[in-house]
């Protein structure tokens, strides 16, 4: 985590605690040089459908709502007056937040964006895609969702891998995330877990082969998880107490982990699913969300 020195926190325009920003500037103090920008996007229709102004006037009055915003921002800024940690504010007029977001993140190269989640209900999530996901999908940098808990010193974080594939890809990014969970247990002065979701054996194979053992079969995939995820524990010096290997899915698997090792932070990777496959089967990372009660980094693999 030593790397994010241009972080951009995502502001909830209605909410008093800003827990994003209060994270954020706690990465920044972890860096010798950092600066953080405070962004906020914001839209109002009715501003557009205001027939009885002119152009000129409407115009006016959408920079009239942002300057009261940055204003606003200003005063959120009060507590870290003596910080020296570099602040900027940036407020856009855009109806997209997620895409005035990402763009922001590419015109001043932020590598972190952090935001404050949300449960979402079942239902709002199935018709309408939140902006989190919007950004678990397409930030072209790592993306933290933060929840009101705190990184206590000497705590849990726990680092998800999935060591089912045999893809190289899949095999980087593991890397990738257990070298980031390593650092920032180091400066947290934190134990790190590792955790891998192996999967239930197929009902219809039981079903539709009569020669199967589903128990031969389930104790041979467990027994190719458990070399996989020894040899990454051997490859970054951990110990066996350390690392957690649980049958199920990964979405179930995960939070009960993260709850039974009290961890304060869990990092994963996600491969950023578009269209419609992202639409029927989501991501890993994103169904996790909404079960974790802690914060969750979430990495895209290298390009």
């Amino acid at each position: 985590m030593i790397k994010y020195q241009h972080i951009l926190v995502v502001m909830d325009p209605v909410a008093e605690n800003q827990p994003a920003l209060h994270r954020a500037v706690s990465v920044a103090a972890l860096q010798e040089q950092a600066d953080i920008t405070l962004f906020l996007p914001i839209y109002d229709f009715s501003y557009e459908m205001t027939s009885m102004l002119s152009s000129t006037e409407r115009d006016e009055m959408r920079e009239g709502v942002i300057q009261s915003q940055e204003e606003w921002l200003k005063t959120l800024l009060t507590p870290y007056e003596d910080s020296k940690i570099r602040f900027a504010i940036k407020v856009v007029w855009h109806s997209r937040p997620f895409e005035a977001i990402i763009q922001q993140v590419q015109d001043g190269q932020h590598d972190l964006v952090v935001k404050s989640t949300h449960k979402h209900a079942l239902i709002q999530s199935f018709i309408f895609t939140p902006t989190d996901w919007h950004l678990l999908r397409k930030s072209p940098c790592p993306v933290l969702l933060v929840k009101e808990r705190d990184w206590p010193m000497g705590g849990n974080v726990l680092a998800a891998v999935n060591c089912c594939s045999d893809d190289k890809g899949q095999e980087a990014l593991n890397n990738k995330v257990i070298a980031e969970s390593a650092e920032v247990a180091r400066l947290l002065s934190a134990s790190l877990h590792l955790v891998n979701a192996y999967p239930i054996t197929p009902t219809n194979m039981a079903l539709e082969l009569p020669d199967f053992d589903p128990h031969v079969y389930n104790a041979a995939v467990k027994k190719h998880h458990e070399r996989a995820l020894y040899e990454y524990a051997v490859r970054f010096d951990l110990e066996s107490k350390a690392l957690h290997l649980e049958e199920g899915l990964a979405e179930e698997v995960i939070p009960r982990c993260a709850d039974a090792t009290n961890a304060s932070l869990v990092i994963l990777g996600s491969v950023g699913r578009t269209g419609l496959s992202a639409a029927l089967l989501g991501n890993t990372a994103e169904h996790v969300i909404d079960k974790l009660s802690c914060d969750v980094l979430v990495l895209r693999p290298d390009v």
